[in-house]
């Protein structure tokens, strides 16, 4: 993976370079062409601003849920009768999603694009009285000619709900790439509220050794495909909505690119980072350094790995780390009730965190308007960063996601 900065009026873009994996798990240092000609998906964000002091604080605790629950940190609440875990999402995600085309003929969805994932479902016609509210499109088995059922079952979990059906098999296309035979759910039964119209299903983007469905994700399957793509990268422009006022529940998203990247998006000199060996499945970098206030914080050895998710707003860390970094920044406190795992600090502080990866020696900045998540009063601020539960689970231990992410450029090349 690699970093390199952005224009000032771009809020993010995510560029994942594709390349062929080695059997050490390692991932190669060769830049992707700046003149292949890219395709583009526009985006667009889902996100719930919070209203008042008690909303927001019922979204923090739903975000710090959702991530441990999505990254296996937190255990799931207790079942149902019919054997699947349901939990309410209370529009505690922020999410983008894209079109995908499936079918023949093709038909068109609107999906969320997750980097913390790597299931691909949809809504199924069949799926009446199951969450699924009527105007979502939902896809139809016998619509498409070139459908053919799996005869397997399917369920996946993930922090904002669950999601249960059965596996097929069809035509996808996206961005102007197609995937014969690409197996997928056709999920009839959801958790309460994880869909919201136009959303149908799920991009999951990440590897193939974390899909519960065992099955190699579309991005992989193309990467895999010689010839197919100008350049073997995927990318996300993104854009940050949370601090801003009177933001609407769908906004422009920005944009998800295959095939090349796009050199007007991004400035500045890339630094290329290694995924650790035997961590390929999320997308994981290596923590080496953290500045915070000017002061440099040790990084325990066992507890540096981070997963970079494009689906989660907030960062998550250990609550060692956590503490140690409120601690560097003065007139901060604990949070407590819905707020626990969290940290408070005077608004009038100007809270500077840089974070390194790997062996550079380059520190990337957090903005501080980045870091400050919400105003609690006219003079007590919410910080972006939170406490990870300790498990003992093999989950990454930093959970990174738009709090560091804006105005950055993130590379990855993976080799198969």
């Amino acid at each position: 993976m690699m970093f390199t900065s952005l224009p000032s009026h771009l809020a993010l873009t995510l560029l994942v370079a594709l390349d062929s994996f080695s059997s050490s798990g390692g991932l190669s240092s060769a830049a992707p062409s700046p003149n292949a000609q890219p395709l583009s998906v526009p985006l667009l964000r889902r996100y719930t601003q919070p209203q008042n002091v008690t909303e927001l604080g019922a979204w923090a605790r739903n975000q710090r849920i959702a991530i441990e629950t999505k990254y296996g940190i937190r255990p799931p609440v207790d079942k149902r009768s019919n054997g699947m875990n349901l939990l309410t999402n209370q529009n505690a995600d922020s999410s983008y999603f894209g079109s995908i085309a499936v079918g023949t003929p093709p038909v068109s969805y609107d999906v969320i694009l997750d980097t913390g994932s790597a299931d691909f479902w949809l809504a199924a016609s069949d799926s009446e009285g199951s969450n699924i509210e009527s105007d979502i499109p939902r896809f139809s088995p016998p619509g498409s000619s070139s459908f053919v059922t799996q005869n397997a079952s399917f369920s996946i979990r993930y922090g904002s709900g669950a999601a249960q059906g059965t596996l097929g098999s069809d035509v996808i296309q996206m961005a102007g790439f197609e995937v014969q035979n690409q197996v997928f759910g056709v999920v009839s039964q959801v958790s309460e509220n994880m869909l919201n119209p136009p959303v149908s299903g799920i991009l999951g983007l990440a590897w193939e050794n974390i899909a519960t469905s065992q099955v190699k994700p579309f991005w992989q399957v193309l990467a895999q495909t010689e010839g197919l793509l100008d350049e073997p990268v995927m990318a996300f422009q993104l854009t940050r909505y949370i601090d801003a006022p009177r933001v609407r529940s769908a906004e422009p998203g920005g944009t998800f690119t295959l095939g090349a990247t796009n050199s007007s998006l991004y400035e500045g000199d890339i630094d290329y980072q290694n995924i650790p060996d035997g961590s390929v499945g999320y997308w994981i970098l290596e923590m080496s350094s953290l500045l915070v206030q000017n002061q440099n914080l040790s990084l325990p050895e066992d507890a540096s790995f981070a997963a970079i998710d494009t689906g989660t707003t907030l960062v998550g860390g250990p609550a060692g780390v956590i503490q140690a970094i409120y601690s560097a920044i003065p007139g901060s406190s604990a949070a407590t009730g819905e707020y626990e795992g969290y940290y408070t600090y005077p608004c009038s502080t100007t809270v500077t965190i840089s974070l390194g990866f790997g062996n550079s020696t380059i520190r990337w900045p957090i903005e501080p308007a980045a870091f400050r998540l919400a105003r609690l009063s006219a003079d007590t601020c919410l910080g972006g960063f939170f406490e990870l539960s300790s498990s003992g689970s093999s989950a990454p231990n930093w959970i990174v996601g738009d709090v560091f992410l804006v105005k950055k450029c993130l590379f990855s090349v993976p080799r198969f």
